[in-house]
């Protein structure tokens, strides 16, 4: 089976566009993820700059893995031309996608987060997508709150101290 997003396509919603991820958004996106509150649920700590930009030429440069498909944008706020967070799909061969979101500090609590989500599921529903998936801490109520927006209901599974949502788009 062909990867399902080897290379990311623009997403728009309401509100946002999705961007493929670039290295050249590391200098803006540093700026966005720069509260340390911010990783209070998702660890570690904001990356400078040059180190964001290490992490996205890993990313865009894509999994060592043929069977995963990496795939990663960023969040554009249409309105602001300007970048407000990111949503990511990790892709594999059997039609798994275990999605992610995160939305800087000064933009959380108007929907982005949830906008973009949707989009994201929509967008891999249009392809060979099965079941996708998210991990989130049982305490971190806006990110369920994200999780559900986007279709995902939460499971009795567990996996490092978070609960598996899920989303079943086709048997």
């Amino acid at each position: 089976m062909p990867l399902i997003c080897a290379e990311p396509e623009p997403i728009s919603t309401d509100r946002l566009d999705l961007l493929p991820l670039r290295v050249e958004h590391a200098a803006e996106m540093a700026v966005v993820l720069s509260d340390p509150a911010l990783h209070r649920f998702i660890g570690g700590a904001p990356y400078s700059a040059d180190d964001l930009r290490a992490r996205y030429e890993r990313l865009v440069a894509g999994s060592p893995d043929p069977g995963v498909s990496w795939c990663n944008w960023v969040l554009s706020l249409r309105a602001e031309s300007c970048l407000v967070g990111t949503v990511q799909a990790t892709v594999t061969a059997d039609g798994g996608a275990e999605i992610a979101w995160v939305v800087g500090t000064a933009w959380q609590g108007r929907g982005y987060a949830s906008e973009a989500a949707r989009g994201l599921v929509g967008w891999l529903g249009r392809r060979s997508v099965r079941t996708v998936v998210a991990h989130v801490r049982p305490d971190h109520l806006a990110s369920a709150a994200v999780a559900s927006a986007a279709g995902l209901s939460a499971t009795e599974e567990e996996q490092d101290g978070e609960t598996r949502w899920r989303l079943v788009l086709r048997p």
